[in-house]
């Protein structure tokens, strides 16, 4: 007999079908046990009488919760009365004639059917596939791909091309610290995991592929922050032959058309978004992300704004030149020359422009550099010398002059879009496997130690870190 889901047995009354999955709950009502049986579709009340054969209730008799189970039963409408408005099930019931246990399941570590935010999180964490039976995290991974998919489908429909971009790249300096992978069959030498597809973005550019996209993974090697992952998700988008504005009303459309579509109960306070100057910004709100609601309790209140014009350049904590955002940016057009001549550094703008939704930065972009001259003077503001520039962007100057249209894109955060939408304080609540905020894995133990002679392969070793 084929398995059928719980959500499909309405559609089976006063037929015998098969159904598989948990116990979610065991009621034993003197001789009628009651047996509520969840699937990934929904849950279902089974009932087992004392009529059946007494192997099928002397394991009926000895299950438990979170067993997984196979039953075969009759479906009925439930007697009147007796509905439960709470399910989607709620009208029927299946009458059990045959029970198979499939696995048994050890006490679980907290209960499953609240909302968890009472539970330890790193209980949570270390026994994170019990806490994804959790109805609620069910719902944010589902939210999240019916999110992921109209972003598809919509990017398109306009001519977008998804193309997938290499993990193992070249180390660079970007803005946060590299996570390396050495190579053992070039010894002595290390590929970067990616900060985010920018380099690669940007030569699709160069290859003439003009609308790319793609949901890329990310890895920063950053200092612990509460809402932070070492890896996460990102929604990286470029496109060619385009100003400031062009990518920044697709992206608008985007968001409105998503919102419409996948979180229909969310109202977005103003459209089209406010757009704000970081200068107005700063002496405004004293924040590059402000958050713009007026009713800030109401939790499906969306205040989209654009942050616009920032500085291209600050002082780091040793008095030198760095970059606000990303070295890859182009300054805005009226502040090339002095870009190009290296003078009135503190008053150049770039083209950078960040997406803001309630107080919190989703995403962020520019229009790019597309000149070798203009990257490696931005490069030479902040200090580098030319045998470095070369060393570690020689494969970007060189791409350039092979015919480069202007370009510009944007990447959104996709976790932290997606916790806003649901409501949720952290973006762990929207990661199947998220790590803490010290980027430790609890269920898999990681980071952990490797075997010596894996690091003898790839002519490494160790040492411990110095005394503070």
């Amino acid at each position: 007999m084929k398995r059928t889901l719980v959500a499909e047995a309405g559609k089976k009354v006063g037929e015998s079908i098969k159904v598989c999955g948990w116990i979610k709950t065991y009621r034993s009502h003197g001789k009628i046990i009651f047996v509520d049986l969840r699937d990934i579709s929904g849950v279902l009340q089974v009932v087992i009488l004392p009529e059946l054969p007494s192997e099928v209730l002397e394991i009926a008799k000895n299950m438990r919760t979170e067993w997984v189970v196979e039953i075969v039963g009759k479906i009925n409408k439930r007697p009147g009365g007796t509905q439960n408005q709470n399910l989607t099930t709620g009208d029927i019931e299946m009458t059990a004639e045959n029970i198979s246990v499939l696995s048994e399941a050890k006490t679980i570590p907290f209960d499953i059917n609240t909302d968890g935010y009472e539970v330890n999180e790193e209980m949570r964490l270390k026994y994170r596939y019990v806490d994804l039976r959790r109805e609620r995290l069910k719902r944010n991974l589902i939210f999240k791909q019916e999110f992921l998919h109209f972003v598809r489908t919509f990017l398109k429909d306009r001519g977008f091309i998804e193309i997938d971009t290499p993990s193992l790249t070249k180390s660079t300096p970007e803005g946060a610290r590299d996570f390396l992978v050495p190579s053992r069959l070039q010894p002595e030498k290390f590929y970067a995991l990616p900060q985010s597809p920018q380099q690669y973005k940007q030569l699709l550019m160069v290859a003439g592929l003009e609308k790319y996209f793609q949901i890329a993974k990310c890895f920063r090697d950053e200092d612990p922050r509460a809402d932070r992952q070492a890896e996460f998700t990102q929604m990286d988008l470029e496109m060619s032959f385009v100003q400031e504005k062009d990518v920044r009303d697709l992206i608008e459309e985007l968001l409105i058309e998503t919102v419409r579509v996948v979180a229909p109960d969310k109202k977005i306070q103003e459209i089209p978004f406010p757009v704000i100057t970081y200068q107005e910004a700063m002496e405004k709100y004293g924040i590059d992300r402000p958050d713009l609601r007026k009713d800030k309790s109401d939790k499906d209140l969306l205040a989209f704004c654009w942050i616009v014009d920032f500085p291209f350049f600050e002082k780091d904590k040793e008095g030198e030149w760095t970059f606000t955002h990303n070295p890859f940016s182009a300054p805005k057009p009226e502040f090339i020359d002095d870009l190009l001549k290296k003078k009135n550094i503190e008053k150049i703008l770039t083209t950078q422009y960040d997406i803001v939704l309630n107080g919190w930065e989703i995403g962020g972009g520019s229009i790019r550099s597309h000149t070798p001259e203009i990257l490696e003077a931005v490069f030479e503001i902040i200090g580098y010398k030319k045998d470095r520039i070369k060393s570690s962007f020689g494969h970007m100057m060189e791409a350039f002059g092979y015919g480069t249209p202007p370009h510009g894109g944007i990447a959104w955060g996709v976790d932290r879009i997606l916790s806003i939408l649901l409501n949720e304080n952290s973006i762990r609540e929207v990661i199947a496997f998220p790590k803490t905020g010290d980027s430790r894995d609890l269920m898999m133990d990681t980071p952990s130690a490797v075997d010596s002679k894996q690091l003898e392969e790839l002519h490494i070793k160790t040492v411990a870190p110095k005394k503070k």
